[in-house]
């Protein structure tokens, strides 16, 4: 099925590319380019071959493991990918360590106090921070800790050389946007599974075989509670890798969202093909990994794929 989904991700990918207002040749050459450099520019190109010539011409270099060559760099768009691709993952993954620790305890802790006034700020919070846009949080994350307490630097783009500790001070206050989002909806995830683990069955089994409370809560409920909110947490993967346009456009930073959005500018084919190619592997990548994880720690699951 995840190959299947590439196949037709591929296919929208590259149809949906040519759709696109402007032509290729007058992207690059401008507008007042001569109609025959222009016509000449896209016969070096490609782009006057009949669309179904062109795809398969694209995936038969796939297969080989080329991407293709970028119109607007004339190189290889494979370089361009990976060091985009490195640094969205960089952000996403300080994102993540930042936020799901925090977001799943606040959900777990809101359940154990449902109804109470602390489920009721945590939930509020949570769904405040959800419906903020990250150009407003971000703009006002710049405006506190850049502007005004100078603690973190507003940019995102770190000196050349620069260690890890270093590029996490400049990466924090980009992430920030992006853990205010999250955090409600994975606190709300994790609050209702564990609602709703315990009210169940083997957790009041377990209670009445006198089992400690902390040992309930550990070995019964999370375990159980946590399985659609590890769902959540993958699905989220594609947006922090690809959809991270605003907050790295805002922050200057050279991630794959700004460089599939530049493409998409400039109808750099081969890069906006590639650069969204890449964000749809890594995320049914990390849909197939949440599965798998979800069938280790359910045991109903897997007797049932058994069967």
């Amino acid at each position: 099925m995840a190959a299947l989904t590439l196949l037709l991700l591929s296919v929208l990918v590259f149809f949906g590319g040519q759709i696109l207002p402007g032509d290729i040749g007058r992207a690059l050459l401008g507008p007042f380019a001569d109609a025959r450099a222009v016509a000449a520019l896209n016969q070096e190109l490609g782009a006057d071959q009949p669309l179904v010539t062109q795809y398969l011409g694209w995936m038969a270099g796939l297969m080989r493991g080329d991407l293709g060559t970028s119109h607007a760099f004339r190189a290889p768009v494979g370089p361009f990918v990976a060091t985009a691709l490195g640094n969205s993952l960089k952000l996403a993954a300080l994102a993540f360590v930042m936020v799901v620790p925090l977001a799943i305890l606040a959900g777990v802790f809101a359940a154990l106090r449902a109804g109470r006034p602390t489920d009721r700020i945590i939930t509020t919070v949570g769904l405040s921070f959800s419906v903020m846009p990250e150009f407003v949080s971000g703009i006002v994350l710049i405006m506190v800790f850049g502007v005004w307490l100078r603690w973190l630097p507003i940019s995102a783009t770190w000196p050349e050389g620069a260690g890890p500790l270093t590029q996490v001070r400049y990466l924090l206050l980009p992430a920030m946007p992006l853990f205010l989002v999250l955090f409600g909806y994975i606190a709300r995830m994790a609050r209702a599974g564990t609602i709703e683990a315990l009210g169940s069955d083997y957790t009041r089994t377990a209670v009445l075989k006198g089992l400690p409370w902390p040992v309930v809560i550990w070995r019964h409920v999370l375990r159980n509670a946590l399985l659609p909110t590890i769902t959540v947490i993958a699905t989220q993967t594609g947006y922090l890798i690809g959809g991270l346009v605003v907050v790295e456009t805002l922050f200057r930073y050279q991630g794959i969202g700004s460089l599939i959005y530049s493409a998409a500018k400039t109808k750099d084919f081969p890069m906006l093909q590639a650069g969204v190619l890449v964000v749809g592997a890594v995320f049914i990548g990390a849909t197939l990994l949440a599965d798998i994880v979800s069938t280790l720690l359910n045991p109903r699951l897997r007797k049932g794929r058994e069967t």
